[in-house]
């Protein structure tokens, strides 16, 4: 099924949007470095199941607008973007949103700040963890970046630094990171033992051939959409999480009602961050219409490119029971 592209308005800029399919609205949210086109898999199947598939290029990707600012990647901005999408195309009739890696933070925070415009939301890798109670910045600086170990956010602060790393050569960069956080790559391909002031593509090879989940086509989609957007805007998603915090502080005490779902790899390092605890009991407290959390064995972070059918036969089924 090949989409339809749209120029979406919303929240003063345009996204540009891949939609298929009529009936119910389910939008599908990507997460760093990637595009609409990480959900090329999905898109058909829910469009076939009864739905209006819609996969969004974020703001700053793509053939969306890019704003000029560190500032405007906040999630106050990004969450109104994808709430504006779904008024767009589905007016008076709230929408389902589904998030990849940073998509998913995107979504659920979208869910929990306008639960007028959004009926459901599923995330993948990334659990929600409620409304923050610090900035993930002061976080991650205490446990990594204080004891002299690298992470990759706290090397992605500086403007500029990891822009010139990764567009050097986007290809192969691509490449390297895909690779490096797929379930493919034995353990240690993520150097363990990286430090602060190394680079984010240091000691990480670039795997000949690459694993069949990404065919030649797919990796040449990919690096046409960056060499042509180039990284700022989605860098700059990382440089918000104090603005972030801020934003998410008038929201204490609320919980994400509607119903949910996530679906995690086994071997995704968002996971092995917290090692030994299920996802399920890590977020039921804060989602009570969770309605299910999957953790796909020997899966690694990019969830529905890596395990298509499984994630497509996990949301129809969620999709058509709400």
């Amino acid at each position: 099924m090949t989409p339809d592209f749209r120029m979406i308005e919303t929240n003063g800029i345009r996204l540009r949007a891949a939609v298929a399919g009529s009936g119910p609205l389910v939008v599908m949210v990507h997460g760093f470095p990637e595009s609409w086109y990480s959900w090329r898999h999905q898109m058909g199947p829910i469009a076939e199941a009864g739905f209006t598939a819609c996969a969004i290029d974020v703001r700053g990707y793509g053939g969306s607008d890019k704003p000029g600012k560190v500032t405007d990647y906040g999630l106050e901005h990004i969450t109104a973007d994808v709430a504006g999408v779904v008024e767009a195309l589905s007016p008076g009739q709230p929408g389902v949103l589904i998030g990849h890696d940073w998509g998913a933070p995107i979504v659920y925070n979208t869910a929990l700040t306008r639960p007028d415009v959004i009926r459901a939301v599923a995330g993948l890798s990334v659990p929600y963890t409620g409304v923050p109670q610090a900035s993930f910045k002061a976080i991650f600086n205490a446990m990594f970046v204080d004891k002299g170990r690298f992470f990759y956010q706290a090397y992605f602060q500086d403007v500029g630094v990891a822009e010139a790393e990764m567009e050097a050569d986007v290809r192969g960069a691509l490449r390297k990171f895909y690779y490096a956080i797929s379930g493919d790559a034995p353990d240690g391909t993520w150097p363990p033992d990286k430090k602060h002031g190394e680079t984010l593509l240091h000691r990480l090879p670039d795997p000949d051939p690459f694993p069949a989940w990404l065919t030649p086509a797919d990796i040449d989609y990919f690096v046409h959409e960056f060499e042509g957007s180039g990284f700022f805007g989605p860098l700059s998603r990382y440089r918000n999480h104090d603005e972030d915090f801020a934003f998410l502080s008038e929201f204490q005490g609320r919980k994400i009602e509607q119903p949910s779902l996530f679906i995690g790899g086994s071997r995704d390092l968002v996971l092995k961050m917290i090692p030994g605890v299920n996802p399920l009991d890590i977020m039921a407290p804060h989602l009570p219409g969770l309605r299910g959390a999957t953790v796909l064995e020997g899966c690694g972070h990019w969830t529905q490119q890596e395990r298509p059918k499984e994630v497509t036969d996990l949301l129809i089924p969620w999709l058509k029971g709400l």
